[in-house]
């Protein structure tokens, strides 16, 4: 079976957790070790189950427990060269580094990973989609706006983790964070907003999206609620209400994901859903 647990998603902090009968993997490291351990408990696993982290980019709330899983417990570290660049300083000695291109294709266990370019203000951010026989599962948590090569990368996974940064209106309305930030928050290299979420999810939801994790929210320009009535509404307008959102609240794990079938199976009955739903 698949397994994916979001430990953690929102600006304090980002980590996933992936499993398959061959892999378990970290998705960034935004907790501290000892977070990341106590998340991992109730699943009934360690930091010794670990078997590699993939890093999207540098920025602290996605490496803050980096150290401890590479120096201490010597995980192997999958990132870009940039990145690596960004990082190493704070891993003296560490030479567990595994580099990619951005654009490579890694294979691991019985996952196949796809690492593409994504628009934010990092040296060199990626996106991943992580393709097992059972579906794909796609992880873009910063994203300033949505190419069509971010788009044709993510079309058809089964589950997605997508930010859902802000609501433009409550970011605006803030006077905790100076012009210069709300404009970098909403530039093309910032955020998504949970307008811009919500198209990006129309534009993939007809190639096979069962599952859709609202990340990566703002403590205080956003609300789980809101991003989920703005997402979900114009899923359901354009005729996707079978799409399951999963509110991801701040600093809180959420509910394990479990396939343990192949998509051609759940796509038939999710065909027979949606035919059911329009007679």
């Amino acid at each position: 079976m698949v397994r994916l647990t979001i430990l953690a998603s929102g600006s304090s902090g980002n980590c996933a957790f992936l499993e398959t009968a061959q892999v378990r993997l970290l998705i960034d490291a935004g907790l501290s070790g000892r977070q990341i351990e106590q998340r991992l408990a109730p699943l009934g696993r360690t930091l010794d189950d670990i078997d590699a982290v993939f890093i999207t980019h540098e920025h602290s709330d996605h490496v803050r427990g980096l150290n401890i899983l590479a120096r201490r417990r010597n995980l192997p570290v999958y990132c870009n060269r940039l990145t690596m660049e960004c990082l190493k300083a704070g891993l003296p000695g560490y030479e567990g580094w595994r580099l990619f291109d951005t654009g490579a294709t890694i294979v691991l266990g019985d996952l196949s990973i796809a690492t593409f370019p994504v628009s934010h203000d990092a040296y060199d951010p990626v996106g991943f989609v992580f393709h097992h026989a059972f579906g794909a599962v796609g992880f873009l948590t910063d994203l300033g706006h949505a190419t069509k090569l971010v788009v044709e990368r993510v079309r058809l996974a089964r589950a997605l983790v997508l930010e859902a940064n802000h609501c433009v209106q409550l970011l605006h309305a803030d006077t905790r964070r100076p012009w210069p930030v709300k404009q970098r928050i909403l530039s093309r290299h910032g955020h998504l907003s949970n307008d811009a979420a919500a198209e990006l999810a129309i534009e993939i939801a007809g190639g096979g999206l069962e599952d859709l994790f609202l990340g990566h929210l703002s403590g205080d320009c956003n609300r789980p609620e809101l991003a989920a009535q703005v997402i979900g509404d114009r899923l359901r307008d354009h005729g996707y209400p079978h799409i399951r959102l999963h509110q991801l609240i701040p600093d809180q794990p959420a509910p394990t994901l479990c396939w343990e079938s192949e998509p051609k199976e759940r796509l038939a009955a999710m065909a027979e859903a949606v035919r059911l739903l329009k007679e």
